[in-house]
């Protein structure tokens, strides 16, 4: 698990080709109607109440105290730095909050952008460090990386049990039946890219520390994601079950710094989401672009057809074991490296994407064009 599981996730969601005019559309309200502006967030610290998360070994600590301390520290920074921007809380008590009622906490208030705050814990002291998470489905089941997602996504998941009649306000989803996930195939398709995005600004922020170890973006099936009509990210901050980690969040100058790298991300995706109608991404232009010694090229030159495998938010080295040994270009868009296996044509792209499935569940044919790649 852990060599494919602290850098690399799979794609398994299509990318919105109508996304950024999808945005033009919502912000309509905005004083300046040409711009989208990102004018509302909600910050979900996650459990609350009678549902404590996790909790330390000394039993002294609980998830659901921590997640409200960083949130409440992350939504004063944006506060302070950006007035006009509303921020709301899906709890700012020690109160119990459903799953189901933290998105539609977003929903009613129109957010532009949802985040979602929880701590992770292992039977084990070792593991450490943080991971991000957008909505999707993870890969397959009989692989470590799975075994390890589904792990964590069924005890955030499991919470649904405490609330009643959740066959219902949950329409069947079973926490322990891999196959509920087939819910959520094509429930966040017109925010997935702004999702990868936001993810990959808190994994390059939260990288620089207290808790720098990054475990990596992962698309994952949580049901506070589930239904939110925005960009949302769920970010797992550090082991409440590592010692190193538990007591960077324990402290009140550990939880500050943990926030201050949170805000930091925000400011850096909002500045791109603000300006998004006129952002040109690196490489726009077409041409190739200078890379590192050994690593691929992004933007590659020309339109052609192909395979998207997965996306990352840095480049990868041509020889990378996460290819399988397949060569793969990476086309950046925005700022993500999404990896492409070329084609000659439709069918053929078509064909090498039901080949490759095996190794590359999220694996689906798209037509590149400079830097924009679209899903067939």
């Amino acid at each position: 698990m852990e060599r494919y599981g602290m850098k690399i996730f799979r794609c398994a969601a299509a990318v919105s080709a109508f996304l950024f005019c999808l945005l033009s559309e919502v912000s309509m309200e905005a004083e300046d109607s040409s711009r989208p502006k990102l004018k509302t967030v909600v910050i979900d610290p996650g459990h609350g109440g009678k549902d404590a998360g996790c909790v330390s070994k000394d039993r002294k600590t609980y998830e659901k105290t921590l997640n409200l301390s960083i949130a409440t520290k992350l939504g004063t920074k944006i506060k302070n730095a950006y007035p006009d921007v509303k921020v709301i809380y899906t709890r700012s008590s020690d109160k119990y909050i459903a799953l189901s009622e933290r998105a539609a906490i977003a929903n009613r208030n129109n957010a532009d952008l949802f985040i979602s705050i929880h701590i992770n814990s292992v039977s084990s002291g070792s593991p450490h460090g943080f991971s991000t998470h957008i909505l999707g489905q993870s890969s397959d089941k009989n692989r470590d990386l799975f075994s390890y997602n589904m792990d964590v996504c069924r005890r955030e998941n499991s919470v649904i049990l405490m609330e009643e009649d959740y066959t219902t306000t949950y329409q069947g989803f079973d926490p322990d039946d891999p196959e509920s996930f087939i819910f959520f195939n094509l429930m966040q398709n017109a925010f997935y890219e702004q999702s990868i995005l936001f993810a990959a600004e808190v994994d390059a922020e939260m990288s620089k520390g207290p808790i720098g170890h990054s475990r990596g973006i992962w698309q994952d099936p949580f049901l506070v994601l589930w239904k939110t009509k925005m960009p949302a990210v769920l970010i797992e901050v550090g082991f409440i079950s590592n010692s190193s980690d538990l007591k960077t969040m324990r402290s009140s100058s550990g939880q500050d710094a943990i926030a201050q790298r949170m805000f930091n991300a925000f400011r850096s995706f909002k500045t791109k989401y603000d300006g998004s109608l006129d952002y040109a991404p690196e490489g726009a232009a077409g041409g190739k672009q200078s890379s590192p010694a050994g690593q691929g090229t992004s933007s590659p030159e020309g339109t052609f057809y192909g395979v998207q495998i997965f996306a990352l938010g840095r480049l990868l080295p041509e020889d990378d074991e996460s290819f399988r040994g397949y060569d793969a270009v990476a086309v950046k868009s925005g700022g993500i490296y999404k990896y492409v296996i070329r084609a000659g044509s439709i069918e053929e792209a078509r064909a090498c994407g039901r080949r490759v499935k095996d190794k590359f569940p999220g694996a689906f044919p798209v037509k590149v064009n400079g830097s924009s790649v679209t899903r067939l």
